[in-house]
């Protein structure tokens, strides 16, 4: 009985230590937009110059993945999570001393790359150690770290550059990630052995035997659309409260707000979500929850009810989300850093290509037929998924 007693234990100790490093991940990932302003005054730069700090950090985070899956893999997933989180402590800290914005977005461009490894390594090590049954609810917990590094990096930031400065806010950044680093080199010290050593042919070939299976392909192809549809929309949202004279940044930034926190409600009810719907239901109730939003702000109602409606696509995306995350845990056991990582590419694909077919489609077609195809395609994802994934009712 103790022994089963030590070993949750030593599950939940795992969970925390590796929810940490998301968390520094994803704090890294948003703080700077709120600071353009202030570093461009700073700096002396165009403040346009200053905002492909965003760009400098997303790209090689999302580039990254397909390269460090498999080294992960190869040399063991607890090994590069903890080597990323020291590369991105140091790159945030010394972002802090930088005199001018060259070298500011060098080094941005480097937590880009430390940050991207982070994540996919966590989700793959989470199922290295936990059970099929038990993953989902395991993921929603570092899914909650995660969402909150998020959400606190994109609000914080802008408060705190007011007392100490866009410099302190590096700093504070670069502690964070210090703090998840001592912690992953403690808490992790037992890490499972690696495989080998890396090779690009072996990487490439496990690439082509995880591409070869279709419930591969499919859940790639689902979280390539999801990304695009559901993330295409955010950067429309302030213009389109502009636009209609119901507000501007503040009242859009509460909107993405509010689709965070119903990501976290999503964290905190996933256990009862799959007792009482399974995984099918759930992944076809999702694609309700996120259609539903669209339409609500393609009618155009006051921003309040529009933020509401985001509280449930929050809620909707996140289920999908969840659920596509631990399938393709389950995928290879042997390569399963590198069908996560391929996973998470397909994902910031879908959102880099999302933005700009979003935008067309406002401009040829206007807000309504866009944004209710957007509607369409999400109930049409759900719906499509729980039948590909768990045909003839079958659920895990």
């Amino acid at each position: 009985m103790s022994h089963g007693s030590d070993d949750g234990a030593e599950t939940r100790r795992l969970l925390f230590v590796l929810s940490l490093s998301g968390f520094a991940s994803t704090f890294a990932m948003r703080f700077v937009d709120p600071m353009v302003g202030e570093i461009s005054r700073d700096l002396a730069r165009p403040a346009h110059d200053v905002a492909l700090l965003a760009s400098a950090f997303a790209l090689p985070y999302a580039l990254v993945q397909p390269i460090l899956g498999p080294v992960g893999d190869a040399l063991g997933k607890e090994r590069i999570i903890k080597i990323c989180l020291l590369v991105l402590a140091v790159s945030l800290g010394l972002a802090s001393l930088m005199p001018d914005l060259d070298t500011l977005l060098a080094l941005r461009i480097l937590s880009g790359a430390a940050g991207g490894g982070i994540i996919p390594l966590v989700l793959a090590a989470i199922g290295d150690r936990v059970p099929m049954a038990e993953r989902q609810v395991a993921i929603s917990r570092f899914l909650l770290f995660s969402i909150s590094g998020q959400l606190l990096g994109g609000s914080l930031s802008g408060v705190l550059t007011a007392a100490i400065g866009w410099r302190g806010v590096f700093a504070l950044a670069g502690f964070l990630g210090a703090a998840a680093t001592v912690a992953a080199f403690v808490g992790l010290r037992h890490a499972r052995p690696a495989s080998g050593t890396f090779s690009v042919r072996v990487a490439v070939r496990r690439y082509g035997a995880i591409l070869a299976m279709p419930r591969a392909r499919a859940l790639f192809a689902f979280v390539f659309v999801e990304g695009g549809i559901i993330f295409g929309v955010q950067p429309y949202l302030a213009p389109l409260l502009d636009e209609r004279g119901l507000g501007g940044a503040p009242e859009a930034g509460i909107m993405i707000a509010c689709f965070a926190a119903g990501g976290m409600l999503y964290t905190l009810s996933v256990r009862a979500l799959l007792r009482v719907l399974g995984v099918r239901r759930m992944l076809m109730t999702a694609g309700a929850f996120g259609a539903g939003p669209f339409l609500v702000i393609a009618a155009g109602p006051g921003w309040p009810l529009q933020a509401a409606a985001m509280l449930l696509l929050g809620v909707g995306f996140y289920m999908l989300h969840n659920s596509y995350q631990t399938q393709v845990t389950e995928l290879t056991a042997e390569a399963r850093a590198s069908a996560v990582s391929l996973h998470a590419f397909s994902y910031f694909t879908g959102q880099a290509i999302g933005a700009p077919v979003i935008g067309a489609g406002l401009v040829a077609a206007g807000v309504m037929p866009t944004l209710a195809a957007a509607a369409c395609g999400v109930l049409a994802l759900g719906i499509v998924s729980a039948a590909v994934l768990f045909p003839r009712q079958r659920a895990l």
